[in-house]
């Protein structure tokens, strides 16, 4: 099996540390390919960039999807997550919807852990989209930079820990996602020490795009995923012409 690994952020240390979970949490025969964003942020923390993320996620799909078996759109936004279903005939997830549908099948309320009070209107969204709010019992947003720069830890660590007791103790969570794609791998080194299950989201993205990657769902042909129609665009890469079946304009010709 050939799972695509999208960072669409232009981070590599971003990139190496959600592959190195990825690899973790892969079967042994699952080969998984990390790509990283061409342009844009190195980190997302706001709506602006989010939309720029969208045009670097499609560019990537549109580039190396193309004989895999599944995707990992590896950014806690999900971004551009319907938009890929639509494009692709392969099963596509988002690690954020991931982990809070792994922890709906571990408890009755889930406590949401994010990095940053700015993004988290974005995360709460996203649990509407995907039609889970009801089951989120808490959020608690730390502000903190040192998950996302490369050395010690135990700053990130102890904040995180301290979100987790408060998720469990003031609002009833029963088990508790770490968002963001730098918790990738965190939940084994804390779990000892909390309360309560605890999930990142490249895991249990990975582990389920092989699921879906296993049972091959067929791709609807109706509806709002069913394959693009032939689009003439202008200016995007070939790539992503190619999936609409035609080859874009250059206005500048």
């Amino acid at each position: 099996m050939r799972l695509l690994l999208v960072n669409s952020n232009t981070s590599e240390f971003v990139t190496g540390k959600v592959y190195d979970a990825a690899r973790a949490a892969a079967s042994p025969a699952t080969q998984v390919v990390p790509v990283t964003g061409r342009f844009g942020a190195r980190v997302i923390s706001t709506r602006t960039e989010l939309a720029i993320a969208e045009h670097a996620t499609i560019d990537l799909l549109a580039e190396h999807a193309p004989g895999c078996d599944a995707v990992v759109i590896a950014v806690s936004y999900d971004v551009a997550l319907w938009a890929a279903r639509e494009m692709l005939d392969i099963p596509v997830v988002g690690i954020t919807e991931s982990a809070l549908l792994t922890a709906c099948m571990l408890g009755t309320r889930v406590g949401m852990v994010v990095f940053g009070r700015r993004v988290l209107p974005i995360y709460q969204e996203r649990a509407a989209q995907a039609g889970l709010a009801n089951r989120i019992a808490g959020w608690r947003a730390i502000e903190s930079s040192a998950p996302y720069a490369a050395g010690d830890q135990r700053e990130a660590d102890a904040l995180t820990l301290a979100a987790i007791d408060a998720l469990v103790e003031q609002d009833g969570a029963e088990v508790v996602v770490l968002t963001g794609a730098v918790m990738a791998g965190v939940p084994q080194r804390l779990q000892p020490r909390a309360p309560v299950p605890l999930l990142d989201g490249v895991s249990c993205g990975v582990r389920q795009a092989e699921l879906l990657a296993a049972l091959a769902p067929a791709k609807p042909r109706s509806g709002s995923l069913a394959p693009l129609p032939a689009r003439e665009l202008v200016d995007v890469a070939p790539a992503i012409g190619a999936f609409f079946g035609r080859a874009s304009t250059n206005n500048k010709e």
